[in-house]
């Protein structure tokens, strides 16, 4: 399974199922299940992103992030999710262009298995087959 890198707190915010796509400056065909790995670069959120992520949330999504924020895991694949289409032009609040990945079914795992990201679509590291027992989903 290919995974894609996401900085956080997105990669977090999708594995949960509150970010509904994801914006890049590229295109893709690919659809399917991928893992989803938390990059090791950690930045803090400036207070024009974290109110554009707060706007977007729930009261209680709103208040699960701030608890869980200064936890959050950088370098792992954190979850995996399906990615179902790729449009230029989408109504979710989420979505900024050039492109947005639509996605479904997010996992977050209970267990974070470290592994170096790198751009793009790409081959995760080994030893993450047989890991299923070690996911949480989130619905």
């Amino acid at each position: 399974m290919k995974a894609l890198s996401f900085k956080q707190p997105w990669a977090w915010l999708m594995c949960k199922g509150y970010k509904d796509i994801e914006n890049r400056d590229w295109a893709t065909r690919f659809r399917g299940r991928i893992y989803v790995h938390a990059s090791k670069s950690k930045t803090d959120m400036d207070k024009e992103t974290l109110a554009f992520i707060l706007k977007r949330l729930t009261n209680r999504q709103a208040a699960e992030l701030m608890l869980v924020y200064a936890q959050l895991t950088f370098g792992a694949i954190i979850g995996e999710l399906d990615i179902t289409g790729c449009m230029d032009l989408h109504p979710s609040p989420w979505f900024l262009g050039k492109y947005g990945f639509t996605v479904s079914n997010p996992v977050l795992y209970d267990k974070p298995i470290p592994c170096r990201g790198m751009l793009s679509f790409f081959e995760p590291c080994g030893g993450l087959m047989g890991n299923k027992n070690r996911r949480e989903r989130w619905n």
